[in-house]
């Protein structure tokens, strides 16, 4: 699988599975278990979660289905604003680490900025390193002025990623937020990228997958994935929609369909406020 670099230079591949809403029905564990394991088998080892995942179920059934298999995920979960002081961090920290029945965390976000200085979040999340606790840090749900605040902070040029809503229907970071990103050297993780399923009716969307033969989910992650330092985190609770998410990777859009989509949903003139769900 096609790769992307972290500012530390290791690569991490361009489509994970995304948790959010797992973990939640005890007779969905059966088959959301499954769906981790098929990512694994299909090289897409990127594991997303957070502590705020039905408050903890998300990360438990991610460490019941990481328990043989830890060393073939990437795993990233995230700490809460209200969490995100000095000591709340590593509490935090420490709190999904045994939810995760793991050691060590590949990559510890703030999932959104909250009231809390960045520079007491990023001296945590040094320490969490020095710990040996996380290996990387980023952030997530950030805009391009907090992402200047932060690079103006100690330590702030070591963030791995910023993670946000990007999907064909949510294209505001096209603007300057992605382009930031980009010339720093910053990975993007797109979460939603398929708008929890919204746009699959898409009549445009529903053409062009046909004139492929695949499906609409395949063409929108697709058109996510063609944009440099772009990874995708699709949610996806069952094997058969791992594997579907996964052959996206196959599929190549033509100038005309970029057009074609484009026309139908068109990139932003103008700065928008980052969106979130």
């Amino acid at each position: 699988m096609r790769g992307i670099a972290l500012p530390s230079g290791e690569a991490v591949p361009v489509l994970g599975i995304g948790t959010w809403g797992m973990g939640e029905r005890p007779g969905s564990a059966g088959r959301e278990t499954a769906a981790i394991h098929t990512a694994l088998d299909l090289g897409m080892s990127v594991v997303d979660t957070a502590e705020m995942y039905g408050n903890g179920a998300a990360e438990e059934l991610v460490g019941r289905a990481l328990a043989t298999r830890r060393d073939e995920a990437f795993l990233v979960t995230k700490v809460l604003p209200h969490h995100a002081t000095l000591r709340g961090t590593i509490t935090a920290c420490e709190g999904s680490l045994r939810r995760l029945g793991t050691d060590t965390i590949d990559l510890y976000l703030l999932h959104w900025r909250g009231g809390v200085p960045l520079a007491e979040t990023l001296e945590a999340f040094e320490h969490l390193q020095r710990a040996g606790k996380i290996r990387y840090w980023g952030v997530s749900n950030l805009d391009v002025a907090d992402m200047e605040e932060l690079a103006g902070s100690p330590g702030g040029q070591d963030v791995a990623t910023n993670q946000v809503l990007y999907n064909l229907t949510r294209r505001g970071i096209e603007f300057d937020l992605l382009p930031h990103c980009v010339r720093r050297g910053i990975p993007v993780m797109a979460y939603s990228p398929l708008e929890q399923g919204r746009m699959l009716t898409d009549p445009v969307l529903a053409r062009i997958a046909s004139e492929h033969g695949t499906s609409p989910a395949q063409i929108a992650l697709t058109w996510v994935l063609r944009q440099p330092l772009v990874l995708a985190i699709p949610k996806a609770s069952s094997p058969q929609h791992v594997q579907e998410c996964h052959l996206a990777l196959d599929v190549r859009l033509t100038p005309r369909d970029l057009a074609d989509l484009d026309r139908a949903h068109p990139p932003p003139s103008n700065k928008r406020g980052l969106e979130m769900l």
